[in-house]
């Protein structure tokens, strides 16, 4: 086994262990808001493993390439690893705002610095980045369409009903908030 593929193992097994402990740790409490969520949580929770796994067959049973060379596993490695890095880092930023299903805390507050100045949801940003990562290291386009648009659609929806619940907690100054920064990629989306 080569250097990067025993890394990519490492990197899928890091990726699906702290997903799974952000979704054990990071739940809401009594005390917040709750059913804002409208089953956004299990519809990603459907759709990113669904993608995984459908990704990972798709590229033993079909044969489309993206590139020719190893380069693009590189890449897609790359962004495997800078995707649960920087989500990692950008939950730990929001602190006790984080929360894996849709809440607004008690003192919940708007933050608007770091990746936050640009991107209203940089968490989910760097989620799709891990997700484009491995369809781009399995070298398959069917496997970059599977890994990358069943999870897309799902922070799509999320992110529709995340920031239905922020409006109706703080009103304008999300609204605000919303004009001067992107979605999921600075300057553009």
């Amino acid at each position: 086994m080569s250097t990067l593929s025993t890394l990519f193992y490492i990197s899928m097994a890091a990726w699906f262990l702290t997903e799974f402990l952000y979704k054990n740790m990071l739940k809401s409490g009594r005390e917040d808001q709750k059913n804002k969520d409208k089953s956004t949580l299990n519809i990603l929770w459907l759709a990113i493993p669904f993608s995984i796994l459908s990704a990972v067959v798709l590229s033993y049973t079909t044969h489309f390439p993206i590139a020719g060379g190893i380069w693009i596993l590189y890449l897609g490695e790359l962004f495997i690893i800078t995707g649960i890095i920087f989500r990692y880092l950008i939950i730990r930023s929001l602190g006790k705002y984080f929360t894996v299903d849709v809440t607004i805390r008690k003192d919940h507050q708007i933050k608007k610095e770091g990746f936050y100045k640009y991107l209203r949801h940089p968490s989910y940003a760097f989620s799709l980045l891990t997700s484009l990562g491995l369809g781009l290291y399995l070298n398959n386009w069917l496997s970059l369409i599977l890994a990358f648009l069943p999870p897309f659609i799902a922070f799509a929806y999320r992110i529709k009903i995340e920031e239905q619940a922020l409006v109706e907690e703080f009103g304008n100054e999300y609204i605000e908030y919303r004009k001067s920064t992107k979605k999921l990629i600075p300057f553009i989306y």
